[in-house]
């Protein structure tokens, strides 16, 4: 009997014992447990608030790819006009709205109406041939409007074979198109010259999308050069001006017209003696030879006669606050009649230069890399420039010229492995449209354009799934698996 009381005694000790321990893990199970659902309460909650409130994006890319950049700022940062953009059926495209949203929040004259159920918008469909299901951006102020496609918001760069967004650039430019009330007839010559018109598309299609009216001319066939004509654009001659086109220019130039030359060394030794009456009338003219720059730091990939060259603070820069870089490739000297300039009323304005240690060589069956004893001495010379020209009081003709053509051109050059065009070289094509801003009195449109190098790429919806889990569960199963620890740690304690 003794025994077996015993042994229910430590039984019953045992029974307490163990009740005792399930009381305590009951209750700490229980606070461990609301603990839990009070932490998850507290990440969904927040989740919940961020998506409600709208905090400011902070873009760290090195480029701003996801930022209004200073361009569009300068171009629509003071616009006093409203601007109507309409999405059509875009809830899908959330970064191209988010981008465009941004618009909205530089300047409270922009706004954006979101159509998503075009069956209850026959009018939209109407007016744009639509189906209830296609896309579409309408850009309205008054009525002038624009439209642009899903595709109007890419390109496509066959260099890399990698699609590019071009959302801020096609948005910019429809917004000027449809504030611009009369656009700015720029005309290319396109008779005489060494390259076709056609070498030159990459400048005659962003002058046109920075509302500028295009067209190529040739001035014997028209017989006079069109008095709309807001900016002559001639570049390098392979023969001479007939005496009728000289004429015609030489008009144009004493009614105030505005030229822009990008004309290089004459190589081939044509007769020019036409042509370079219309630069008399500026006291300008082009050495024979090209330029090859002696420093290092001043050439491309190596090849001397690839200058690059710091464009300075003039007229045509002075808003902008920044550096541009010119970069030409055999490039041509421009030389002043100083004496003459006062006589010919003309003010020059000086917009690159090469470095003291740049040489001009006219033997170009040389294969030398270096100067040799055949070319000129080392010294400094003008590349690029502005000549304003005062014909009587309160009018005057303006000349911008760069004394290169391949610039602006989409000539392929092979760069380090890299094939590119020499337009998209540095600040090539800015200046260019810079310059034709500058001489058609929109000044307003002068900048720096943002470059387009970011490749659009869209997650797989299995890569959506990851992203998800990396971004909800993993936090939480991380927090649980604490607290799991930190408990047991503290039993043993």
């Amino acid at each position: 009997m003794k025994k077996e009381t015993k042994s229910q005694e430590k039984t019953k000790i045992f029974q307490k014992i163990g009740n005792e321990l399930k009381k305590k893990w009951l209750i700490n199970g229980s606070k461990t447990i609301l603990l839990v659902l009070i932490i998850i309460a507290i990440y969904i909650g927040v989740n919940i608030l961020l998506e409600k409130i709208v905090l400011p994006e902070i873009d760290f890319t090195q480029n701003k790819e996801y930022s209004l950049s200073q361009e569009t700022k300068d171009k629509l940062g003071n616009l006093e006009k409203d601007i109507q953009i309409t999405l059509i059926n875009y809830s899908n495209n959330t970064t191209s709205v988010k981008f465009i949203e941004r618009y909205v929040e530089m300047n409270h004259h922009i706004n954006i109406e979101k159509v998503d159920n075009l069956s209850a918008r026959p009018d939209l469909m109407q007016a744009y041939s639509l189906e209830e299901t296609s896309s579409l951006i309408v850009i309205k102020a008054g009525e002038n409007e624009k439209t642009l496609t899903a595709e109007d918001l890419y390109t496509y760069d066959y260099s890399t074979y990698q699609q590019i967004d071009v959302t801020e650039e096609a948005i910019t430019n429809a917004i000027v198109d449809v504030i611009t009330e009369e656009k700015p007839k720029i005309y290319f010559m396109s008779n005489h010259t060494m390259y076709g018109t056609q070498y030159f598309s990459t400048i005659m299609q962003s002058a046109k999308e920075e509302a500028n009216e295009v067209e190529t001319l040739d001035i014997l066939a028209k017989g006079e050069i069109p008095a709309d004509c807001k900016c002559l654009v001639i570049s390098t001659l392979r023969e001479d001006l007939t005496q009728q086109e000289t004429d015609k220019i030489l008009e144009y130039i004493k009614n105030g017209g505005e030229l822009l030359l990008m004309c290089g060394p004459n190589i081939t030794n044509a007769n020019l003696s036409n042509f370079q009456k219309i630069l008399d009338e500026y006291g300008i003219s082009i050495a024979n030879g090209v330029i090859f720059e002696g420093s290092t730091a001043n050439m491309v990939a190596g090849y001397p006669d690839f200058i690059i060259e710091e464009v300075q603070n003039t007229s045509l820069t002075k808003k902008l606050n920044m550096t541009m870089n010119l970069c030409l490739t055999d490039a041509g000297k421009i030389q002043f009649n100083e004496e003459k300039l006062e006589e010919l009323g003309v003010e020059k304005e000086i917009l690159a230069t090469t470095t003291q240690e740049a040489y001009v060589r006219t033997d170009l069956n040389q294969q030398s890399a270096t100067r040799t004893q055949k070319d000129g001495q080392p010294e400094a010379s003008t590349v690029a420039a502005i000549a304003t020209k005062t014909i009587e009081e309160g009018k005057t003709s303006k000349l911008i010229i760069y004394a290169n053509e391949l610039f602006a051109m989409n000539m392929p050059v092979q760069i380090n492995g890299y094939q590119m065009y020499t337009v998209n070289l540095y600040n090539n094509e800015d200046l260019i449209l810079n310059s034709i801003a500058y001489l058609s009195e929109r000044e307003d449109t002068i900048t720096i354009r943002k470059e387009h190098k970011t490749v659009n790429y869209t997650v797989t919806e299995q890569q959506n799934t990851i992203i998800m889990i990396i971004i909800f569960v993993i936090p939480v199963v991380i927090i649980i698996a604490g607290i799991i620890i930190w408990q047991m740690r503290r039993r043993k304690k």
